[in-house]
């Protein structure tokens, strides 16, 4: 069972609460791997409740910071977030629902999110004073 990132300390954003929500993300996307090799569908339902949950708090504090921080692409960030919450609806309550093509579908959009912040945004975050 292994998540399609490990976290890295590359990987941080310099911004400590978008940086444990980030680990946090990716510990949950490995929770699910762990849940579709055991066959354990009622864990896994928890984990993904507790994930979207996640994933909520972060769309937020990301646009708030970032927005705080004059980042440019806000329009493109909340496109993002919609794109998310749209292809993961539809997995979700498609009728042939397939655990392991979520916990895919997951690991891999976190993965990407995560890799594409690094680039983007870390430069704005570091003009927020610290918290």
């Amino acid at each position: 069972m292994s998540s399609r990132l490990k976290w890295l300390p590359q990987l941080g954003l310099g911004n400590a609460t978008l940086d444990a929500q980030h680990r946090a993300l990716l510990d949950q996307c490995e929770a699910l791997a762990g849940c579709v090799a055991e066959a354990n569908d009622a864990r896994f339902d928890e984990v993904l409740r507790g994930l979207m949950t996640l994933a909520r708090e972060h769309f937020d504090a990301e646009e708030a910071l970032l927005g705080r921080a004059g980042y440019p692409e806000m329009e493109a960030l909340r496109n993002e977030r919609e794109e998310f919450e749209y292809l993961a609806a539809e997995i979700i309550t498609t009728e042939n629902f397939d655990r392991q093509e979520l916990e895919t579908f997951l690991s891999l959009w976190w993965s990407g999110h995560i890799l594409g912040s690094v680039g983007k945004q870390r430069t704005f975050l570091e003009r927020l004073p610290a918290a």
